[in-house]
């Protein structure tokens, strides 16, 4: 299938989408070709990502986000931060960056690093959080990486 939503209304767009994982899960092979990487992200298990007609990289979703992936987000929601809380979390090993933006810690690790002493500081601190996620890639940020068009800032 070759761009079979371009130009689709949303509705129709989620009809085709979901026929095209009926059709797979029925036990169809499809080759799907798209620019929509949400699109990729739902329905591919293997990905070729093409460019200037030459397939740079193939793979899982997985395999091509290791690619390019050498450090991992995890946010933090915090109620409230201590003086030495920043510090404190910019010391751990194996982290490369701490920001902070109301309510949020944004703390930038080496790939594959433990969580655990990320908690232990904030229950030594003693600070409240609400919620935590680590964030991998997308395959935008794959594509765009490995095609070497990273948006310019």
């Amino acid at each position: 299938m070759d761009e079979p939503t371009v130009a689709i209304d949303p509705q129709s767009r989620n009809t085709i989408l979901e026929n095209i994982r009926e059709l797979n899960r029925r036990g169809a092979t499809i080759i799907y070709t798209s620019h929509y990487m949400e699109e990729v992200e739902l329905l591919c298990d293997r990905i070729a990502i093409v460019d200037e007609g030459r397939i740079i990289a193939e793979g899982t979703q997985d395999e091509l986000k290791d690619r390019i992936m050498t450090l991992e987000t995890a946010r933090i929601k915090v109620d409230a931060l201590t003086p030495n809380l920043l510090e404190r979390l910019d010391a751990l090993k194996h982290v490369q960056k701490v920001e902070y933006e109301e309510p949020y810690i944004e703390v930038s690790l080496d790939k594959d690093t433990p969580l655990a002493p990320l908690l232990e500081t904030l229950h030594q601190e003693r600070v409240h959080f609400t919620a935590i996620t680590v964030d991998r890639p997308s395959l935008n940020t794959v594509f765009l990486a490995l095609t070497g068009k990273t948006l310019r800032e």
